[in-house]
């Protein structure tokens, strides 16, 4: 049995250990790219709560962004925290300065993967209309820093 759990214990490690060295090299790969990226401010802690967690701690999320955004301060570089809600349902292909919020909404249930919109009429997966808002978000958001400094 002690055998056992020191093995269980070895495997463990060796699966953090990648999961570390996959997130720092793909870090160091994004900030030779980009000079500013823009992820979403999750409640990690939370939503590991939720019926996700399992898939949530096995991704290492909240480790990841630590690794990005210490990288990213060390070499100058930003890393902008968006606010989350909504990248999903707000269209990214309306002409959001139109709406006071952005662009049309789009309620769907996370089953659904294509983001289809009655407006303009923009079909896209959801994921990808998610990271462009997310985008649009952190250039309005550097845009403030930058006017407000």
């Amino acid at each position: 049995r002690k055998k056992a759990i020191k093995k269980l214990g070895i495997q463990h490690k060796k699966v953090s250990d990648t999961r570390k060295d996959f997130h720092f090299k793909t870090a160091n790969n994004l900030l030779k790219k980009y000079d500013v990226i823009a992820v979403e401010k999750l409640n990690v802690k939370g939503l590991t709560r939720t019926w996700l967690a399992k898939s949530i701690n096995d991704a290492g999320w909240g480790q990841f962004i630590t690794i990005l955004s210490n990288k990213a301060e060390n070499a100058g570089l930003k890393v902008i925290a968006v606010n989350p809600n909504g990248t999903s349902q707000e269209c990214s292909s309306c002409d959001a300065l139109s709406l006071p919020k952005g662009g049309h909404k789009v309620k769907k249930p996370l089953s659904q993967r294509m983001h289809n919109c009655p407006v303009c009429h923009a079909s896209l997966c959801r994921d990808l209309n998610a990271a462009i808002n997310i985008k649009n978000r952190g250039t309005h958001g550097l845009k403030a820093q930058l006017m407000s400094s």
